[in-house]
Parts: C-alpha cells; sequence; structure tokens
C-alpha cells in the first residue's frame, strides 16, 4: 500500500494552522532530543544565552526566575520549569545565586554556552536537508503573511 499523494489543490485546501502546529511539535521533539543527547536541556541553553552578555543579555546582569520567565515568554513550554532547569545548572556549576536570589552565567556557563551553540547548526543542517533555501525563505514569508493576515505581528 502506498501513501496518498495529495494534489497541489488538495494541498491548497488545508489547513495552515494544522500544519503549522505538526510543524512546530515535531521540530521541537528533534530540537530536544539532539540536545538531551548532548546532556543538555533546551530551556537550559536558553537560561545560559539570556544571562550571557555574549549572546542575548545586552549586559550579563543577573536576573531572577521570574525575569528569566518574563524574557522567555514568548517561546518557552508550559512543561518547561525554570527553577529545576536553573537549580541544575547551578548544581552544575554553570550559574550561580546572589543574595537576592538573582542568577548569574559563570565563567564554567560561559563555555557551556559557547560549546552548547555549537550544536545548532548540526540540528538546522539535519532539518533542512533536501529543502533549497529559496523554498525555506518562501515558506516563512508565507507563515509571515499568515500571521500578519490572522491579525498576529510578525517581526
Amino acid at each position: 500500500m502506498t501513501d496518498h499523494q495529495p494534489s497541489d489543490a488538495e494541498l491548497a485546501a488545508q489547513p495552515a494552522a494544522y500544519w503549522a502546529g505538526v510543524a512546530y511539535e515535531a521540530l521541537i521533539a528533534y530540537t530536544r532530543k539532539r540536545q538531551a543527547e548532548k546532556g543538555y536541556t533546551q530551556p537550559q541553553f536558553w537560561l545560559l544565552r539570556n544571562l550571557s552578555a555574549a549572546d542575548i543579555s545586552p549586559d550579563g546582569a543577573g536576573m531572577t526566575l521570574p525575569e528569566l520567565q518574563r524574557a522567555m515568554a514568548s517561546y518557552i513550554r508550559p512543561e518547561d520549569d525554570l527553577a529545576v532547569e536553573a537549580e541544575a545548572l547551578v548544581r552544575r556549576g554553570r550559574l550561580r545565586r546572589d543574595a537576592d536570589d538573582r542568577l548569574w552565567i559563570t565563567e564554567e556557563g560561559e563555555q557551556a554556552r559557547r560549546d552548547l551553540k555549537r550544536n545548532a547548526p548540526a540540528i538546522r543542517a539535519a532539518l533542512h536537508e533536501g529543502i533549497p533555501d529559496a523554498d525555506y525563505v518562501t515558506t516563512v514569508k508565507v507563515l509571515r503573511r499568515l500571521v500578519r493576515n490572522a491579525g498576529g505581528t510578525a517581526a
């Protein structure tokens, strides 16, 4: 038995929200599995990135968990527990907590962030295999337009 390959007309009639959701879940699951194979979680990587002056943080200043939650609000998932993830990084010496309960990236944490960031190109390459850049760009432009048409904001 072969899989039915829908025609272009059939594909055009399918709901974008369904495919965007399926793609999102598959991409997140794939990325998180690859990161777990390297011994870290996606939220741990985000914590390091948000606390690093060499990455997302504008000044490298420490942040409280509520501040980090707000900073990551657009991409953190409901099942992500930043308190647990941060504590794991504190135990590993990658973050430290000050008297005001602010988290700071340590030298070891900065090295880990750099090491972990090196995994991203391989993950991207695997996900983009067989997809020409022009097709990917078109897909992103279409998704951005769908977001705008739905009243959302696309950066």
